[in-house]
């Protein structure tokens, strides 16, 4: 169960116009009736310790600035996947994410058969807005590096 970070092949202008930002990790999974959204819940819905716990502390270290915690906001339109609002979802697709005042995001779970073989991949779009969006993504990217793999794993294993 290899994890590969691969070029993101989806249309950024369509999911989160004007995105600087965008890496994608794919894995393949011997699940034939897997789809999006179970996908998603394996990922997000439940996180080793280790990645709740920098999630705590980002919660705690941001909220003093203002920003939204991970987790609260609007409602979303179907519902939440872990921490995350699902934007859109389809059985081969779920959009999930939300715009805050320093960064726009969107995560989003593929779920593909080439070949028969079926693969997940997570892709990561982000749009800064302003010094404070541009430093906060360059603070959490190496975090991010090793949380999208790991996520990945659990659908896999």
């Amino acid at each position: 169960m290899t994890v590969q970070e691969i070029t993101p092949a989806v249309d950024t202008d369509a999911l989160l116009a004007g995105a600087q930002f965008a890496d994608a990790f794919r894995v393949e999974t011997g699940d034939r009736n897997l789809d999006a959204r179970h996908a998603a819940e394996r990922m997000l819905a439940s996180q080793p310790r280790w990645v709740d716990a920098l999630v705590s502390l980002r919660n705690f270290v941001v909220s003093p600035l203002g920003l939204k915690p991970s987790g609260e906001g609007a409602p979303a339109p179907r519902g939440m996947i872990g921490i995350f609002p699902v934007l859109s979802e389809t059985p081969d697709r779920l959009i999930a994410g939300f715009n805050d005042s320093h960064l726009d995001f969107r995560v989003v779970i593929d779920v593909t058969a080439p070949e028969g073989v079926r693969q997940v991949t997570l892709t990561t779009l982000v749009k800064t807005h302003n010094w404070f969006g541009r430093t906060y993504l360059t603070i959490i990217m190496p975090f991010h590096r090793l949380i999208a793999p790991t996520l990945l794993r659990q659908v896999a294993g």
